[in-house]
């Protein structure tokens, strides 16, 4: 995509969007300068889907921006991940939890993380299923350095957004099943759904945090 579109497109995005939503640029595989671009066109947060990546761009851009993790974590990159980013999104294990917790403490720091849901029960994609997403809260919630944010969903990838809508019905309402809970140390804050095309159809089922790639940088190479 030439100079220019990646600011055009952030800018045009955030125009139709609620303020109280935010955009995650989902940047695999984006050069420094598509990335620099996002920044400069509103984008505030960069959503990585792999750690090494993510701190290579990091080591160039820094704290311009804020840093979401995307995609799977594998506990041995827990503890690079606790280092570079904000807020990990797709935490789907009580085994991943603990790691997490382990490396945010030597690191003096607490870590934000979402639960992953996989809420079209799709065997070849990771996440926990709806009945055993308040399993993994009570695990979470007894964490002193792992800091239970929300939940987020990928749901079924489709060329119809209206296909989508389903399972984020489903994950708002387990969301809202733990809000109601009002466990200690548990703040249901970010509810993560929706991505370049069923974004719209995210919002319009509760979700304040969207991650776009495609329409902001436009096809990959």
């Amino acid at each position: 995509m030439s100079f220019g579109h990646i600011k055009q497109n952030v800018e045009r995005i955030l125009e139709e969007i609620p303020d109280d939503v935010e955009l995650v640029a989902a940047a695999k595989t984006r050069t420094h300068e598509e990335i620099r671009e996002a920044i400069e066109g509103g984008v505030k947060i960069i959503g990585e889907n792999y750690v090494q990546e993510a701190m290579g761009a990091f080591a160039a851009i820094g704290r311009a921006a804020k840093w979401h993790f995307i995609g799977h974590l594998q506990k041995n990159k827990a503890k690079k991940a606790v280092e570079v980013f904000d807020i990990i999104e797709t935490v789907s294990s009580a085994d991943l939890a603990e790691e997490i917790d382990r490396r945010s403490r030597a690191a003096g720091k607490v870590m934000p993380v979402l639960i992953e849901i996989n809420s079209g029960r799709e065997p070849q994609k990771f996440g926990v299923f709806p009945e055993q997403a308040f399993e993994l809260v009570e695990v979470i919630a007894g964490f002193s350095n792992v800091k239970l944010a929300g939940l987020m969903t990928m749901g079924p990838f489709s060329g119809d957004p209206e296909d989508a809508r389903p399972y984020f019905v489903e994950t708002r309402k387990i969301f809202e099943k733990i809000k109601a809970k009002g466990l200690p140390g548990v703040e249901m804050r970010y509810l993560s759904m929706g991505m370049t095309n069923s974004y719209m159809v995210a919002i319009e089922e509760g979700a304040n945090i969207i991650r776009v790639g495609t329409k902001i940088f436009g096809e990959r190479g």
